[in-house]
């Protein structure tokens, strides 16, 4: 018991004498401030490991001592803290940004990758690459992928780096264009087209990509040609006749725009690796032509259309035909469509009674355009039919 009491004694001697001892350490005189910033001072050029040591004992005489102007070590000091603290906090937001890119936590690469750009605007494009490739495998993040995909672009295009990201130029704009085309394929198809079109003229593997051709089928179907067969009904709605320039007009615009899924789709059988592919692919392509021109084609004229697609470069978007073109004979539309406000190329020919002449209303095309391509790139693309449009 004594043995006890002695113990507890000696203890709250110690405390005693403790309390005061720290009170002293954190006291802010010439004795300190001298020990503080050679600790400080010796380290802060060091490891990692020597830094923390450096700015422990900065942070310890900044908080003992108040700010002033005379006091030349505080202030140099906070200045090494300030920079400490910032680098770190970076290196903190780039790994768990890097944490989320590994675990494939799309969206928190969107939501940290924003931060991380905004901090490192040099190394932002490529930051903006991995946001964009979230839309690949979550089309929840299209959207959002999309928008990336564009800063990426206007980065990449400024001279900015895009490896490791891509070995080449031409591989990064390639995917960033075909990027924001998906992004806006379902609200946009028009303005898909563009991007689509865009991401075909680089040097990349899309170009040999099925899937990529027959989404771009797809906008051509749910963006142009919907909308001139529309157009097409209302004047037959109407009881104009074949031969009033509105009626020539539709036509020549729908068939501006059947000319250029008809490419597409040729261009996704030329580029089909699979038997099964290829022939699903040469049926819609039939179905199309047929429409088209009002007649199937001759025997082995698509094929030969297939085999020259990926040699040609891939056409313009259609620029919309605001005058009536000039009557000429039906026939076979080239593969590299025709556009500008004088083109088109037959009358009649999307008529259902294959025919501009005659007398009476017109009569709507129908359309085997495509209802929508993979949700994301993959080996056996299987193209759908729409049901013709009545």
């Amino acid at each position: 018991m004594k043995r006890t009491i002695k113990m507890m004694a000696l203890a709250a001697a110690i405390a005693a004498f403790a309390v005061p001892a720290l009170a002293q350490s954190k006291e802010c005189n010439d004795e300190n401030k001298g020990a503080w910033y050679k600790t400080f001072y010796d380290n802060f050029r060091g490891s990692a490991e020597q830094q923390k040591t450096a700015v422990d004992a900065a942070n310890t005489y900044i908080a003992a001592c108040p700010a002033d102007p005379a006091d030349k070590q505080r202030d140099y000091m906070q200045k090494f803290v300030d920079k400490w603290n910032a680098i770190h906090a970076d290196l903190d937001l780039a790994n768990k940004f890097q944490d989320a890119v590994n675990q494939k936590n799309n969206s928190q690469i969107i939501a940290l990758g924003r931060q991380v750009a905004e901090k490192k605007p040099d190394n932002a494009a490529v930051v903006y690459i991995l946001m964009a490739g979230t839309g690949l495998s979550d089309a929840n993040l299209l959207s959002d992928a999309g928008q990336s995909a564009k800063k990426a672009i206007e980065l990449i295009e400024a001279g900015k780096p895009f490896e490791p990201a891509y070995k080449t130029k031409d591989q990064a704009l390639a995917a960033m264009n075909y990027i924001v085309a998906k992004s806006l394929a379902k609200s946009d198809p028009n303005g898909a087209i563009t991007y689509f079109v865009k991401a075909a003229k680089y040097e990349s593997d899309l170009k040999k990509n099925p899937v990529f051709y027959n989404e771009l089928a797809t906008a051509y179907g749910e963006g142009p040609v919907d909308k001139y067969a529309k157009e097409y009904k209302a004047v037959a709605d109407a009881g104009k006749s074949v031969d009033s320039p509105e009626a020539k007009l539709a036509v020549a615009n729908l068939n501006q725009a059947l000319d250029r899924q008809i490419d597409a789709f040729a261009r996704a059988a030329a580029a089909s690796s699979s038997e099964a592919d290829k022939k699903a692919f040469m049926d819609v392509l039939a179905a199309v032509y047929k429409d088209r021109n009002k007649k199937d084609p001759a025997a082995g004229e698509l094929n030969t259309l297939v085999a020259s697609a990926l040699s040609k470069p891939i056409p313009e978007p259609p620029t919309p035909i605001t005058t009536v073109p000039a009557a000429t004979p039906a026939s076979t539309p080239a593969t590299n469509g025709t556009n500008g406000t004088n083109g088109g190329s037959g009358n009649g020919t999307a008529m259902s009674n294959g025919s501009a002449a005659g007398n009476g209303a017109a009569k709507p095309a129908t359309s085997n355009s495509m209802t929508g391509g993979s949700a994301k790139p993959a080996s056996s693309p299987t193209p759908m039919n729409k049901k013709p449009r009545s």
